[in-house]
């Protein structure tokens, strides 16, 4: 898999191997955020088959954007693959520049679904999809944040602010 490296503006300045990828590589990431009509967040944990972060819980769905694909059209691609939620038109949320194991913007999305969409996960990528309240995640955080993905975090004001 090809992956665009960015600059500091977010800007391709080349493709890569994924496999090549070096500390200090900029890489694009997005991410999309799940609510229902309860007010309810999905989140889902990671396959322990992952090399990065097995088992931890992080947003609904996440990927690398690929070459070729803009920000938006992998969202849509890896929420088809990910949970089979099809035919969404995502809302642009906020992007970030993260620096964890490796370093990207990642641009995030939001999508309202009914609480009972007949979800498909990929069991590759998807270990456990559920859905909860923005006070269950706050307090499983605060009294496990080991159980989610590292970024995690510095998401939790943004639940509060979740519709």
């Amino acid at each position: 898999m090809r992956i665009p490296i960015v600059n500091e503006q977010d800007e391709i300045i080349k493709y890569i191997d994924v496999s090549e990828r070096k500390k200090g590589d900029i890489s694009r990431v997005a991410g999309l955020w799940v609510t229902n009509e309860k007010g309810e967040i999905l989140l889902a944990q990671r396959s322990f088959n992952k090399t990065r972060d097995p088992g931890k819980w992080g947003p609904a769905v996440a990927g690398t954007v690929e070459e070729g694909e803009t920000y938006e059209q992998n969202i849509i691609k890896e929420v088809e693959e990910e949970i089979g939620l099809k035919n969404i038109t995502p809302k642009i949320e906020y992007k970030n520049h993260k620096s964890t194991s490796h370093e990207y913007f990642g641009q995030w999305f939001s999508v309202a679904v009914d609480s009972n969409y007949p979800f498909v996960k990929q069991d590759i990528e998807v270990e456990k999809i559920k859905w909860f309240t923005k006070d269950e995640i706050i307090e499983l955080y605060k009294e496990n944040p080991d159980l989610f993905i590292p970024t995690f975090g510095s998401s939790i004001d943004y639940f509060l602010n979740l519709q």
